[in-house]
């Protein structure tokens, strides 16, 4: 992994927020108040060690922060799995099936459970014929080295073509570890802080007319009350009168300039 992986999650954090923020009908969410349950409900033993361990090594832990695993990546795609959207609420189902183009996105009969399902009884097969030990096993450069086959090979996984699958896992782990705490992942808002994402205020309207101040308040999420009062602290005023580089961001004090780490 190299040190672009602060740069990495910053910019596609800002994507997999709004997405997953806008696509609620999709997550299960969880009652406000309530911890998540610990345990899995869609994933067996064997496809949830190969989740956590595959999605530790698409966002690892390292200086930065917590990793996938750390911010309960794996709980999330669970939940969704196990919901309308792992069922394939809104997807169409009549078909007919035919190969299509990469533009034309999604092409396959499966939903998104029967996806995962038969591939990661793909994969487990693969791995224990090739290596003789399960995924998780594996060194993590082989982890690595195994992942990248499957995003560019595209190897057969039991009907399903191991790229869907990789694009698909990364999609599901990059909103797992952006997305409200209420779905299941971003657990303490881990990914939030580090970007600075203020997370589900709903209303900014006193804080309209103030310039040349930051926003400095920890993130809130669907769960929380939302009254804490917001802070503001002075920023210094660039020449021409406009807030300087740090006034430009709405994160908390600090969080820019955190050391880069790994991928």
């Amino acid at each position: 992994m190299d040190d672009s992986r602060r740069s990495f999650l910053r910019n596609a954090g800002l994507t997999a927020v709004a997405t997953a923020q806008a696509t609620v009908a999709r997550a299960q969410a969880a009652p406000p108040g309530q911890d998540l349950p610990a345990a899995y409900i869609f994933f067996n033993e064997q496809e949830a060690a190969f989740v956590e361990a595959a999605t530790a090594r698409l966002i690892p832990s390292d200086e930065t922060g917590p990793g996938a695993r750390e911010a309960g990546v794996p709980q999330y795609i669970d939940r969704q799995l196990a919901g309308a959207w792992g069922a394939g609420d809104r997807l169409y189902r009549s078909g007919p099936w035919h190969a299509g183009e990469p533009t034309q996105g999604y092409q396959l009969p499966h939903t998104p459970a029967e996806l995962f399902r038969k591939a990661l009884r793909g994969i487990a097969d693969d791995v224990r014929k090739q290596y003789g030990a399960e995924f998780g096993a594996l060194p993590e450069a082989r982890q690595d080295a195994y992942l990248t086959a499957l995003q560019k090979e595209n190897r057969d996984l039991g009907g399903v073509p191991s790229g869907v699958f990789f694009t698909t896992l990364l999609e599901a782990t990059l909103e797992g570890f952006f997305s409200d705490p209420a779905y299941g992942g971003n657990r303490d808002m881990v990914s939030w802080k580090m970007i600075g994402f203020p997370g589900a205020y709903a209303n900014y309207y006193d804080l309209v007319d103030r310039h040349g101040v930051a926003f400095d308040q920890p993130p809130v999420g669907l769960a929380d009350d939302g009254h804490g009062r917001m802070r503001l602290r002075a920023v210094p005023m660039a020449p021409g009168g406009d807030a300087g580089a740090h006034g430009a961001h709405a994160g908390p004090a600090g969080v820019h300039d955190r050391p880069a780490g790994g991928k």
